[in-house]
């Protein structure tokens, strides 16, 4: 980094104290315990086809090969035990199991912090809930992701938005309407209102020079000399 010094100036001062306060807030804003793990909650997957199982994780530090550890499990529910079918050791290692064989892979790409995997060949029974763990120090607290995924025999009709759009716009356009209805008459009130306040002012100001022109033409008459 070239940084130019000016001696009269010393314009170099507000960069460095810039740099300072840009550290700390980067420190305060990433504490010993600031992992998040991304996860769909709920997959629902179309039996014999094959999904992505997504697993993504944000942290403050940079991966270290040699500390960072993953794991994948799955557990039919939320009461048996969890069996282990992916594991990270100096990289990503998959583990042959009954249940899935050789279906499973991982997809991801560590330099991006993403942990996910495919799973091939759907079947009724690969339906459960999977869990993906992540530690990546010196985040002191593991990271956990939980996937429930239901297996289907058939994926549900989209949903037709062209009639939720047509109501929608329907609706928006008729309060619309009846906001620039108000505005309107609440105008046109103000202004015969204004118009009316007018006339009201006009008429008492012909009327006050009606009364002073009969006061001066009154005031003529008293002091007119008499005939003699």
């Amino acid at each position: 980094m070239h940084f130019t010094l000016q001696k009269r100036n010393k314009t170099w001062m507000p960069a460095i104290n810039l740099c300072i306060v840009g550290l700390m807030v980067y420190i305060m804003a990433c504490p010993a315990s600031s992992m998040d793990v991304l996860v769909h909650n709920q997959i629902d997957v179309l039996n014999g086809t094959m999904v992505r199982i997504q697993c993504i994780f944000t942290s403050c530090y940079k991966m270290d090969v040699n500390k960072f550890a993953m794991n994948w499990t799955y557990q039919e529910n939320t009461n048996k035990t969890e069996e282990m079918f992916m594991t990270y050791k100096k990289g990503m290692m998959p583990l042959r199991t009954d249940r899935f064989s050789d279906r499973v892979q991982f997809v991801g790409n560590l330099e991006k912090n993403d942990l996910s995997i495919t799973l091939s060949d759907v079947q009724l029974s690969d339906k459960g809930i999977y869990n993906c763990y992540v530690r990546n120090p010196p985040d002191r607290i593991q990271g956990h992701g939980i996937i429930n995924m239901f297996v289907v025999t058939e994926l549900p009709p989209p949903r037709d938005s062209t009639i939720a759009v047509a109501i929608g716009a329907s609706v928006g356009g008729a309060l619309a309407l009846l906001i620039l209805s108000m505005v309107v008459v609440k105008c046109i009130r103000r202004h015969k209102k204004q118009e009316l306040i007018s006339d009201e002012q006009k008429m008492e100001e012909e009327g006050k020079l009606d009364a002073e022109g009969g006061t001066e033409e009154g005031t003529k008459k008293a002091f007119l000399p008499e005939d003699v």
